[in-house]
């Protein structure tokens, strides 16, 4: 479905999942090609450590890249499945305040899966995901692996994942 960044912006800040968690849409940019999150620590997402728990970073991360790719494709005409295939992350430091990240599609990134669902029919691709606290320093380092396949080209018909 295709749907304008301000209602993706809000149905996303609404959705259990992430509102439960403090999980923040700030704004996706024009024609999907970024999205600013706020990951808010708070009495519901935080250990006993005090700081914001690791499921809650890792759902703040799981989302964008394939919700990007998704919007960004339908609108360039291309029927396609996309989601998260992998993920890794690192905590580097303990998130004790307010998490912060944004990610950015380049039009390169773009036209290198324009041309690979077009010819191979599937795109798989790593991107970097870098959270950061409300002083500036580095806490997350996420790698979001996406799977997108163009629907178009040798899928027909309901298939079981």
């Amino acid at each position: 479905m295709v749907i304008s960044e301000t209602t993706l912006k809000w149905a996303m800040r609404f959705y259990p999942p992430l509102f439960f968690q403090r999980i923040w849409v700030q704004k996706f940019g024009k024609g999907f090609t970024s999205a600013e999150v706020k990951i808010n620590k708070s009495v519901f997402n935080k250990n006993y450590n005090d700081s914001i728990f690791g499921g809650t970073i890792f759902a703040g991360a799981d989302p964008f890249y394939a919700l990007l790719f998704d919007q960004i494709l339908q609108r360039r005409g291309f029927k396609v499945r996309v989601w998260l295939k992998s993920a890794q992350i690192q905590y580097l430091k303990p998130g004790r305040t307010n998490l912060y990240f944004k990610i950015v599609i380049t039009e390169e990134e773009i036209a290198e899966a324009e041309e690979i669902l077009n010819t191979v029919g599937k795109f798989v691709k790593a991107f970097p995901i870098e959270m950061y606290d409300k002083s500036g320093q580095l806490c997350v380092s996420v790698i979001n692996e996406v799977y997108v396949r163009n629907l178009h080209i040798g899928e027909e018909g309901k298939i079981a994942y």
